[in-house]
């Protein structure tokens, strides 16, 4: 084993300190990799904070990991030493399942996946998440980041640009589709970028016009404030698909009013308590609300390879380890643009 520094929170609501924690011996089919970027996921925050469910402690947060393969497994057929890769949300799960040897990893009926962090691994040891100098994952898990992007604006891309990728890519969004994206964030400003690059006609929207001339850069070809009710009245029975990132409940008859006959909102934001919905607001035109995961590891590399050949890599800010509980309340208060990543040299 490994002793390595990391960040981690030591009770739940608890500011992260450094601290050291143990990584296994790099196995057969496992690859030690130097972290060099993490993001700041707010996902990450709800589970220190015990927003989801109740959480083991101390926690190592972080799955939007970016760095370079240090060593690998005597079995090790996929990566080589030097190479540039990625882990995003998940590290393992049993492979065996439906949905597993289909490429939906994300979606293991196994008792799900093994997360990142935040969860117990085959082991039975608990898993550490990438706020910290290395980590050791299964070459099966990992994926490599094309030359084309920066390791520090690909991080985020592992969960942010993942989480976005996914559904619209699976509804079809492209030249012909009116995508909406709800909420201007870490999700929402790669879920502007993807869409256009697919070639759907894309619209945000947001509470208010803040970052309006941030969503038109990034690919939107209109904005508007949901803090307007006129703009559900100008808008209804508008799109094909309506992607939420927001974690927050939302009024969610009146976003469905916006959708055409046969359209979808789609929801990728997980709010910490229940919401309701309607079912009235379904009726009449077909509509449907569903939801997404992240991705499974093919369609993870597929969406890297997609954003190096487009130049989409995340808005970062670069931080220290040490402005990490800072950066946390800066999330909460809607105050970054769009995605801190930790530069783990400073940990």
């Amino acid at each position: 084993m490994t002793t390595v520094a990391a960040y981690a929170a030591p009770a739940p609501k608890a500011p992260l300190e450094r601290t050291t924690i143990e990584r296994r011996a790099v196995g057969e089919s496992d690859v030690l990799i130097d972290i060099e970027f993490a993001g700041i996921c707010h996902s990450d925050i709800h589970q220190v904070q015990d927003g989801w469910r109740p959480g083991t402690f101390p926690m190592v947060p972080g799955h939007e990991i970016a760095g370079v393969v240090s060593e690998v497994g005597s079995g090790v057929t996929k990566f080589a030493v030097g190479d540039r890769v990625g882990v995003g949300c998940m590290v393992d799960s049993c492979r065996e399942c439906d949905n597993c040897r289909a490429g939906l990893e994300q979606y293991c009926t196994q008792g799900g996946p093994t997360w990142t962090y935040n969860d117990t691994g085959k082991d039975g040891e608990p898993t550490y998440g990438g706020y910290s100098e290395k980590v050791v994952v299964d070459e099966n898990f990992v994926v490599r980041i094309p030359e084309g992007l920066s390791l520090d604006v690909a991080a985020p891309l592992l969960c942010a640009g993942i989480t976005t990728y996914s559904p619209l890519k699976h509804w079809n969004a492209g030249p012909g589709k009116k995508v909406a994206v709800v909420g201007l964030g870490g999700l929402g400003h790669m879920g502007v970028k993807i869409a256009h690059a697919l070639g759907a006609e894309v619209t945000v929207l947001s509470q208010s016009l803040r970052k309006k001339d941030d969503g038109l850069r990034l690919g939107a070809d209109h904005y508007y404030a949901t803090g307007d009710p006129a703009t559900f009245e100008e808008l209804a029975g508008t799109f094909d698909l309506i992607l939420n990132t927001v974690s927050a409940p939302l009024d969610f008859s009146a976003y469905l009013g916006l959708l055409r006959t046969d359209g979808t909102m789609v929801n990728v934001g997980l709010p910490e308590e229940p919401v309701q919905i309607v079912l009235q607001s379904l009726f009449g035109h077909r509509r449907s609300i569903s939801s997404s995961g992240i991705g499974g590891i093919a369609e993870t590399q597929e969406m890297l390879d997609f954003c190096a050949e487009h130049g989409l890599g995340a808005e970062i800010e670069l931080i220290r380890a040490d402005q990490i509980n800072d950066a946390y309340e800066r999330v909460q208060a809607s105050d970054v643009r769009y995605r801190f990543v930790i530069d783990t040299s400073t940990i």
